[in-house]
């Protein structure tokens, strides 16, 4: 593979993708970006009132996603992607657009989880979803290009941790 110019931090919501994402940006360096930017307001305001996103719903939130990271590729960026990439399927479209990327997946117990996602303010998604979060996940088996972290890892580690898997 060429070098790796997106990385894209992956994982259910509350797991921490756009602390790492961002500091992945900061750190590698590259442009943020957080996924949730590119939901339409009906996905977001259907999310806010409790109800999951269908994988019909899903469809043309990644299309858009890969649109912009070809485009800022394309124009030679890096770039640390915050993505849930909780199917295959949306793995593989980025994949298939033949970005070159690097999948990091972090994972941790759904009780930790929802205690950050408690603790956390301003946030659309509800805690009451975290569990079609998990239902939603096909984990990463088998995927040459995921690299997992636990989240029970502090974010300096988890950091470091991510750069050594970009190198």
């Amino acid at each position: 593979m060429s070098q790796v110019r997106v990385a894209v931090v992956m994982g259910v919501s509350g797991s921490g993708k756009t602390t790492l994402a961002r500091a992945l940006a900061s750190a590698w360096p590259a442009t943020f970006l957080d996924a949730d930017d590119f939901h339409s307001e009906q996905a977001r305001a259907h999310m806010a009132s409790g109800q999951a996103l269908t994988d019909a719903m899903r469809q043309p939130w990644v299309e858009r996603i890969v649109a912009d990271l070809q485009r800022r590729t394309d124009a030679g960026e890096r770039v640390a992607l915050a993505f849930s990439g909780l199917r295959r399927r949306h793995r593989d479209m980025l994949r298939e657009a033949r970005l070159p990327l690097r999948f990091v997946f972090l994972h941790g117990e759904q009780a930790l989880i929802a205690a950050r996602m408690q603790a956390r303010s301003g946030h659309y998604m509800p805690v009451s979803l975290l569990d079609s979060q998990f239902a939603a996940l096909e984990p990463p088996r088998g995927e040459s290009d995921v690299f997992g972290l636990d989240i029970d890892l502090t974010p300096a580690r988890m950091l470091e941790q991510a750069l050594a898997l970009l190198d």
